[in-house]
């Protein structure tokens, strides 16, 4: 079905609360402003949200790359970047969109990938998609971003979309092949969630660790 706000802009911030819309993050590791990366990612999300009634967030990892820095050497993230990790255990389905750097993700996106906690994305539908300076590159989806996802036991769809330069020549129009990739594999992402419950994020406070556990079990 069609999203009642299909063609507004993505929002820029996570909130939390009762709903009965779906959800979607969708993370974009391009590092120039503006994007092709962001670009396909806008693209990707508004593809889904045309199949799926949705809310969409939207996380430029440029924005986020100091914290990320520092979650990785202090393993303690800053307010901003646990909404951010929050926003994606709590989301129905993933888009993931990073340019290919020596024939793989980047290294701004595995480090965002590295500081997911454990299970994050345990059964979680996820669309891959890359941009890249040649249509070679477009093997690193497979090569690359597919296995570091299966390996997270995401449900990663079927079709992986690249973009090269001359894909938004001729491809970004709603008859192109781009566009064509573009709205099949929206199509995928919008069947896999849809049936699938919401996800269901255990709250570690809910069964806190008694004191005696704390202290090894041993008694005085």
């Amino acid at each position: 079905m069609n999203a009642p706000h299909e063609n507004a802009p993505l929002r820029s911030t996570f909130t939390q609360g009762p709903r009965s819309r779906r959800s979607l993050v969708v993370v974009s590791a391009g590092l120039s402003q503006p994007s092709s990366t962001r670009l396909l990612a806008d693209q990707l999300a508004a593809a889904t949200r045309r199949r799926l009634d949705a809310d969409a967030e939207a996380v430029d990892l440029r924005d986020r790359a100091h914290d990320l820095t520092n979650h990785l050497l202090t393993g303690f993230p800053a307010p901003e970047l646990e909404r951010v990790l929050d926003a994606v255990a709590h989301a129905d389905g993933l888009i993931a969109v990073t340019p290919i750097f020596n024939a793989s993700y980047s290294g701004l996106f595995k480090s965002f990938v590295d500081v997911l906690p454990e299970g994050t994305l345990a059964d979680k539908p996820v669309l891959i998609a890359a941009t890249g300076g040649t249509a070679r590159h477009s093997l690193a989806l497979e090569h690359a971003m597919r296995p570091l996802f299966a390996h997270l036991r995401a449900v990663v769809v079927p079709t992986a979309v690249f973009a090269a330069p001359e894909d938004w020549g001729g491809g970004a129009t709603a008859h192109g092949p781009l566009a064509a990739r573009i709205e099949r594999a929206a199509a995928e992402l919008a069947v896999e969630i849809e049936r699938r419950e919401p996800p269901v994020v255990p709250d570690p406070f809910d069964e806190p660790t008694p004191f005696s556990e704390l202290l090894g079990g041993q008694s005085t």
